[in-house]
């Protein structure tokens, strides 16, 4: 039975990961490393026993951003390489924040913005931040 490539025009190149090759000397093979499948922010983690109640994330600012929803925040962002602006101030209402962005909306203008966590250098706020703190295992403080 034959494969069929998905692309013919394109030669693949790999190699067999699981390939056993002799060393001279005895000299030790490294083992492969097991890699763990990213998981969609807020899911459960393999291999790690749950139980019901139990607050399986940690304090990731996405989060913290989350349990803040349509709260007034500022955002202080630096831009490198950037001739215009090198920095700027977003100020506005907490749409929703994920592990890579934050949306804010002005209510003023009606303007969304859609900021990048990566040029985010930290966020204020007038009132106090709604924050729940993770659950440690037991004998860890």
């Amino acid at each position: 039975m034959s494969q069929q490539m998905p692309y013919p025009q394109y030669q693949q190149y790999g190699y067999d990961m699981y390939q056993s090759t002799q060393f001279p000397y005895g000299m030790p093979q490294q083992q492969q490393p097991q890699l763990v499948p990213m998981q969609p922010s807020g899911s459960a983690i393999p291999g790690i026993p749950f139980t019901p109640g139990q607050v399986v994330e940690e304090s990731y600012i996405e989060n913290i951003l989350r349990l803040n929803r349509g709260k007034v925040i500022t955002v202080y962002q630096t831009f490198e390489n950037n001739s215009q602006w090198n920095a700027k101030i977003f100020r506005g209402v907490l749409e929703t924040a994920g592990r890579d962005h934050i949306i804010l909306s002005d209510p003023q203008t009606g303007k969304r913005y859609l900021l990048l966590m990566v040029n985010t250098d930290y966020i204020t706020a007038d009132e106090e931040l709604n924050y729940v703190p993770p659950t440690l295992p037991q004998g860890i403080r």
